[in-house]
């Protein structure tokens, strides 16, 4: 049953204010959330209640229709308001809250060898939890192919008694879509198109079937059965796998041509709770803002609530600082990292020098030992008119085919999409094409399925590149592509893109919660999309390699399906605790793991815990547990008022005694963050508060072993934790001191350590993230 909710008034503008709509404004969509506890009684659905307050509360003869209404993560409906409508209904009593519509855009084997995973043998995680076989999982992107080999139902039992879902059937998604593996499928676009207007039916569909290839590729990662042979282009051949092979699919599809509506997402949320999933996969992201504002993190403290395991992408923004997103608490959040395995396409200059590069192509290729004339796409003579900036980027129509044709023109990343750009140098009659990162992508390598033989060069190489085009008369290159290659580059490597922390939103709780296999990874693919994604690609491909935090998230949801059916009373939170606590931050050679765009040391703020490790996750030892009420009592110590915790929580809340308490970063999470205001302090110190259950043997006495940040005193009380039993909780106080350092206004520096508790058999370790701030 869906529980009980109360809400709030808030209204909110498109720049997250408070304010009401000027009658200037145009009509914009809007979540509406009701107090259910007050419909009259004269309508016999909410539903019914609804459209009476649209048509009723309005100062103009504007009609709205109900695009979505919501029953299980909350009560409410939405809709697109004019300004006089939505002021109208910001001021009745029944309403709680407004929140505008906001777009949101996804985050774009050998991932279970790599990972340890166990597939044959009478123990392992994959044994102990039956490949996931009863559990469901959702996986809220664009969609799901049916029929593809990494969706076959065969050998498996019948769908769970619990599963209250169905498929949804149209013209391209027949009932016998679905089976006994995808148990599920729906979509949701009256959102979408409430902003963009009615969908193109003859470029996308209006049902299930994905017609973008992130969904396919994102289930198939979480719970795609064993497919051989598999490979993209004859690249990465071998067997495809998905973290849970055995693990039922429900597929919601809410994400189209221009991206994923709030509002769309939402109902996506409350229908896969009512359906009965056990974890949702959400590889969507957006601005981070409050958590009283953000849809996602409302829609995504409703499914925790009722049980459901929730993960999803930090994003795409890195190696930037602060770039992270979806960074509320009850959501674990997936960073990316590599695996062992490459696609070197090298670049080999006239000079003789090579400039490593990455790529998969498996087209006409260029003629072996011959070198082509090299030119720059932001030269004045490449360039089709303009100022060289559109040409040096390889936009559309930018390239001069006069200067152009037979040629490997070197095209800058960024504004079009990599293989876009291959796409504009083959038009105009390119031979080939080398992507150089700028200097913010770093030395971070993507392999992408080009239309036209290329590679993507490091910024280095690209200087390297630019510089011999100045000093050479005829410069000369040709790309040498050498396949798939493995075992030989260290691994896990924090993936250039993978979005960073701190936390901007709560400094207190680290973000991301951990990283998993997230560049290159090969999984279903449907074989009406061009593995390029570009619409003029016809290639067909039942597998592609894609790379981004996208990638990572459903990893990260397929092994919380393994967990949770290993350990069917372990909640959301012990099962992210079991993934943090047992994660690694040392890559295959033993060394700490390196930051892709540096190639120097990775830190908590790029990996937060560390790499997932799925086999030592089964049995941590020690979690650290969360209940709803702590995170009303986190919220709390945000200052948040008891209505702003109510819209996030549905529960009303007595903010005075959890503020006496302690403060934000008091939440019984796995990882700890001190901020530390330098306020003339010459010493500052703070406290934390943690409390461990006891998930491993009945009789145990846990050690601790301190790892303190460099130039901090860390100190933890009692130092020895002494189980008798299974399920028994005990508590320790961790305090951490630091001394003032000289600091210019408005900055911070950030140093990590950890905690490690030991009982000879099991290792919980909790990274230490403590920042100093100079104020202004």
């Amino acid at each position: 049953m869906a529980p009980s909710l109360t809400f709030f008034l808030l209204l909110l503008t498109l720049t997250l204010t408070t304010s009401t709509p000027t009658p200037t404004s145009k009509p914009k969509t809007f979540i509406i959330l009701v107090n259910p506890d007050s419909k009259p009684t004269i309508f016999p659905t909410h539903t019914n209640w609804y459209s009476s307050l649209l048509s009723t509360n309005t100062t103009t003869t504007t009609t709205s229709t109900i695009l979505h209404t919501y029953s299980t993560i909350f009560h409410g409906f939405s809709a697109t308001l004019s300004p006089s409508q939505a002021a109208s209904l910001s001021s009745h009593p029944h309403i709680l809250s407004l929140l505008p519509d906001t777009l949101r855009h996804l985050h774009t084997t050998r991932s279970p060898q790599f990972l340890g995973l166990k597939t044959s043998g009478n123990s392992g995680l994959l044994k102990e939890s039956d490949f996931g076989s009863d559990l469901v999982i959702a996986v809220i992107d664009t969609g799901i192919t049916p029929n593809h080999k990494s969706f076959n139902d065969e050998d498996l039992g019948p769908v769970p008694t619990k599963w209250k879902g169905h498929c949804v059937a149209s013209s391209d998604f027949p009932p016998s879509s679905c089976n006994k593996k995808l148990i599920g499928a729906k979509f949701f676009s009256q959102g979408y198109e409430a902003t963009n207007g009615k969908i193109n039916e003859t470029v996308e569909t209006k049902s299930p079937k994905d017609t973008d290839g992130h969904g396919t590729h994102t289930a198939s990662i979480a719970a795609g059965r064993y497919v051989f042979p598999a490979s993209t282009l004859g690249y990465a051949r071998g067997v495809a796998a998905g973290m849970a092979p055995k693990a039922r699919l429900a597929a919601y599809k809410v994400c189209w041509n221009s991206g994923c509506y709030d509002s769309d997402i939402l109902a996506a949320f409350d229908a896969a709770v009512a359906d009965g999933v056990d974890v949702i996969s959400l590889s969507v992201g957006g601005v981070v803002v409050p958590y009283h504002l953000d849809a996602i993190a409302i829609g995504a403290f409703a499914a925790a609530d009722a049980g459901i395991f929730v993960s999803a992408s930090a994003g795409n923004g890195g190696p930037g600082a602060l770039t992270v997103t979806n960074v509320a608490p009850w959501v674990t959040t997936v960073g990316a990292g590599t695996i062992d395995r490459d696609f070197p396409a090298d670049v080999k200059l006239g000079n003789e020098k090579i400039i490593p590069g990455m790529s998969i192509y498996g087209g006409p290729n260029l003629v072996p030992g011959r070198m082509y004339p090299l030119v720059y796409g932001g030269s004045s003579q490449t360039g089709n008119g303009g100022d060289g900036y559109s040409s040096s980027l390889c936009l559309e129509g930018s390239l001069d085919p006069n200067f152009v044709k037979g040629k490997i023109v070197l095209c800058d990343r960024g504004i079009n999409s990599r293989t876009a750009k291959g796409e504009v140098v083959k038009k105009a009659g390119g031979a080939g094409m080398v992507l150089a990162n700028a200097v913010f992508d770093g030395e971070g390598l993507v392999a992408d399925c080009h239309v036209l033989p290329a590679t993507a060069v490091g910024a280095a190489g690209g200087d390297a590149i630019r510089n011999y085009l100045t000093q050479a008369k005829k410069p000369v290159a040709t790309i040498v592509f050498k396949g798939t290659r493995l075992g030989v580059r260290p691994a896990p490597v924090v993936a250039s893109f993978s979005a960073r922390g701190t936390n901007p939103e709560t400094p207190e709780i680290v973000k991301p919660d951990v990283i998993a296999p997230g560049l290159n990874i090969l999984a279903a693919w449907p074989d009406s999309v061009g593995p390029s994604g570009i619409p003029s690609d016809k290639r067909k491909t039942e597998f592609n390699i894609l790379s981004g935090t996208s990638m990572a998230c459903p990893h990260v949801s397929g092994l919380a399906a393994l967990l949770k059916a290993a350990h069917p009373e372990w909640t959301p939170a012990s099962i992210r605790s079991a993934l943090m606590t047992t994660a690694y931050t040392v890559d295959n050679r033993g060394e700490t793991m390196i930051d892709e765009s540096t190639g120097n040391v990775s830190s908590v703020l790029d990996y937060g815990a560390g790499h997932v490790h799925p086999e030592k996750a089964m049995d941590p030892g020690l979690v650290y547990d969360i209940s709803s009420y702590d995170y009303v009592d986190f919220l709390c110590n945000l200052n948040y008022t008891t209505k702003n915790v109510q819209v996030v929580t549905r529960k009303n809340a007595d903010c005075s005694g959890a503020k006496k308490a302690g403060h934000a970063g008091n939440l019984n999470y796995p990882s700890l963050s001190a901020v530390f205001q330098q306020y003339g302090k010459h010493k500052m110190s703070t406290h934390f508060i943690r409390t461990v259950t006891n998930v491993g043997d009945p009789k145990s006495v846990y050690q601790v072993t301190i790892r303190p940040p460099s130039g901090m005193m860390v100190t933890v009380q009692p130092e020895k934790l002494a189980f008798r039993r299974v399920g028994q909780k005990l508590s320790f106080l961790v305090r951490v001191q630091a001394r003032e350092i000289k600091l210019s206004p408005g900055s911070s520096t950030m140093k990590g350590g950890s905690i490690v508790w030991s009982d000879g058999k099991h290792t919980v370790t909790s990274p230490i993230l403590v920042t100093l701030q100079q104020p202004l």
